[in-house]
């Protein structure tokens, strides 16, 4: 099992910039051959979806609303992935999860809410 600690969220005015990390801990197989990990998304009301997410080769992929505004990165020696959010928007707003992803068994952190507002 991984355990998953995500942290970084806040109030931001729009346009301006976030940077989300989480930090994971487990079995050292957890880490090993082909797993993702990725940051979720939840807003008020709606359904969690996919932000961005990468392997543990370092492949990645985006939602559309995030493509050229969001950057996914992980350092594999800490263990630790980020999430660096610019020109942010009021729809940007909702609890981020962390997320782990091996052999179909999904661990899920306990999110941090992000709030984009003026």
């Amino acid at each position: 099992q991984v355990q998953l600690v995500e942290s970084g969220g806040g109030l931001v005015h729009p346009g301006g910039s976030l940077r989300l990390s989480c930090a994971a801990s487990g079995t050292i197989l957890s880490f090993v051959g082909f797993y993702t990990m990725g940051w979720y998304r939840q807003a008020p009301g709606k359904q969690r979806e996919l932000v961005a997410s990468i392997t543990g080769g370092g492949s990645t992929e985006y939602a559309d609303s995030a493509k050229g505004r969001f950057a996914i990165s992980g350092d594999n020696a800490k263990r630790t992935m980020y999430l660096q959010m610019n020109s942010l928007k009021p729809e940007d707003t909702g609890v981020y999860y962390c997320n782990h992803r091996r052999n179909a068994v999904d661990s899920w952190g306990k999110g941090t809410l992000v709030t984009v507002s003026s």
